[in-house]
């Protein structure tokens, strides 16, 4: 328990003698993020940033379902181009797919998807044989 500001003594020079007492006692020693630059603290303030840090935290979106799937396909696209083996290729494209089909057979809200599951084999021909490949 904290002790009590004794009668007389101003807050502030209380407080002072507090937190150097506790200074020396090392209690703010190997706190997180000790010796580390603050987060953004060259970024302009803004007021709702505790809204946005907590958001991103906790891996809340506050897009619709179907603007998100889009956004998933353009990443796992690129994933899938970079990925090393044919195999690897085809786990991300078949669970794509089956996202894109639960969406599609589904009414979610917000803007229509525009999606169609993907042609897996002809995205491995051309990704390892070219374009020309799949004609």
């Amino acid at each position: 328990m904290t002790e009590r500001k004794p009668p007389g003594a101003s807050f502030e020079s209380w407080i002072d003698a507090q937190v150097r007492q506790a200074r020396e006692r090392g209690e703010f020693d190997d706190l997180p993020g000790a010796g580390k630059p603050i987060p953004d603290i060259d970024k302009p303030y803004d007021e709702d940033w505790w809204i946005k840090r907590k958001l991103k935290t906790e891996n809340v979106s506050l897009l619709p379902p179907t603007l998100k799937l889009r956004r998933e396909a353009q990443d796992t696209l690129v994933e899938a181009r970079a990925a090393r083996t044919e195999k690897r290729v085809r786990e991300l494209l078949e669970g794509l797919n089956k996202k894109i089909r639960e969406m599609n057979a589904s009414v979610v809200p917000g803007p229509p998807l525009n999606l169609m599951p993907y042609d897996v084999d002809k995205f491995v021909r051309e990704k390892w044989q070219g374009p020309e490949s799949s004609t």
